[in-house]
């Protein structure tokens, strides 16, 4: 089935790979939706400050991944400039917990300034909606669509124990930070997991909300502030990416947990946060200081 979504989405394979929305029973058959304009028209709904066509205009494409609901994982390239190679790799991510809308919304915006800007000194991956169930649940929920916190699966040491341990004496078995039973038993956290190691990010920036603060995990030395964010360390959990990537691969992780999950912030601290994270990009993470 995702071969077929691959080579082309017509009606028939659209309803059966993406069923959480129907195909309009007028549309002309000889021009069928793109995957990224029928994901584009069931996402953005749901996220503020990004319309449809905002979205379209970014030409995302599948990953190849799936969630538990079957709607594509999608994601843009962004290439550094020509004849620098060695550019440092940046993975983005966004939505991991799908009650988090503006930690999708702002990676939008982000991409909207990648795409306008043109190649930098920087090459990007980005994945907006990590966790599309999540964000399509009525009401928009934390957990993926099998009951589990995405950003408690991620297979750090010792996770079969410290994880249910934590879950169940800290947390007293709070329903929205279920870990799962199996570390990355769950397609989203697998393919983010898969796709760390397929393309080797000198860092991860991972967008949440609403603690309003910068968390970091990993070889560098901290971020002071993005914008109006300042740092100021949220915790270290079993199971979490920043515990997994920056304490155990060496792979820096900077969490930015926006102020408030369905309000944006103004287009200025936008684009505040974004030009401080390059510039914390540019200073601490050259290439002597990361692993490649």
């Amino acid at each position: 089935m995702p071969r077929r979504f691959a080579v082309a989405c017509t009606l028939a394979s659209c309803t059966v790979l993406m069923p959480y929305t129907a195909v309009a029973s007028g549309a002309a058959a000889s021009s069928p939706p793109s995957a990224s304009e029928h994901w584009c028209k069931t996402i953005t709904p749901q996220l503020p400050a990004i319309s449809e066509q905002d979205c379209q205009r970014l030409h995302l494409a599948p990953s190849g991944a799936y969630s538990v609901k079957r709607i594509p994982l999608m994601m843009r390239f962004f290439s550094a400039k020509a004849g620098n190679p060695n550019a440092l790799r940046i993975l983005l991510l966004g939505g991991i917990h799908g009650d988090e809308q503006t930690s999708s919304a702002i990676t939008f915006k982000w991409m909207e300034k990648l795409l306008r800007n043109g190649p930098g000194e920087f090459q990007w991956k980005v994945a907006p909606v990590v966790n599309p169930d999540g964000l399509l649940a009525k009401p928009a929920t934390r957990v993926n669509a099998n009951g589990v916190d995405l950003n408690r699966n991620f297979p750090t040491p010792e996770w079969q124990k410290e994880a249910e341990d934590y879950w169940v004496r800290t947390t007293r078995r709070d329903p929205r930070r279920f870990p799962g039973k199996q570390p990355v038993s769950e397609p989203e956290s697998r393919w983010v997991n898969e796709e760390i190691e397929r393309y080797k990010p000198h860092v991860i920036i991972s967008v949440h909300a609403p603690y309003g603060v910068l968390d970091f995990d990993g070889p560098a030395e901290p971020p002071v502030r993005f914008g109006r964010l300042i740092y100021n360390r949220v915790g270290v959990y079993p199971g979490s990416l920043g515990n997994y990537s920056g304490l155990h691969k060496d792979i820096p992780v900077v969490t930015i947990e926006l102020p408030n999950a369905r309000q944006m912030p103004s287009d200025d601290e936008i684009s505040r946060i974004w030009d401080d994270m390059q510039q914390w990009i540019r200073k601490n993470l050259s290439k002597a200081s990361v692993k490649d």
